[in-house]
């Protein structure tokens, strides 16, 4: 049965980045949101056992979405993929609860060790 995963980003381009960087192997089901409202919507849906989340989206933040998963004691892996690469932002997103920090431009080089590493990918 093929994983849902959900890639959570405002740009188009960023979004078919991120798929194509999966690893091609992968059984995964691709659901995307443009904003944090829909990433959540995703997620009530079961569309989100894994999010890979950008932190600067309209309507809400990753941040905002962290906060909301934090809140509601979600089970779902959160990969936060940003450009956002202050320290500050990596040290709030893991204490909110995400699994990794990955910065964009993301790649399959930069991906599928985070994914082997917390058993998401063989």
């Amino acid at each position: 049965m093929a994983l849902p995963i959900l890639v959570a980003d405002d740009s188009t381009l960023a979004r078919k980045l991120l798929i194509h960087a999966l690893p091609e192997d992968w059984d995964v089901e691709v659901s995307e949101a443009k904003n944090g409202a829909e990433a959540l919507d995703a997620y009530h849906a079961g569309r989100a056992s894994v999010i890979f989340l950008d932190l600067t989206m309209p309507e809400m933040t990753g941040f905002e979405v962290l906060e909301e998963l934090h809140r509601l004691d979600a089970n779902v892996v959160v990969i936060v993929v940003s450009a956002d690469v202050q320290v500050g932002a990596k040290d709030r997103v893991k204490a909110a609860g995400a699994l990794a920090f990955v910065e964009k431009p993301v790649s399959r080089e930069k991906l599928e060790p985070i994914l082997r590493e917390y058993g998401l990918y063989a």
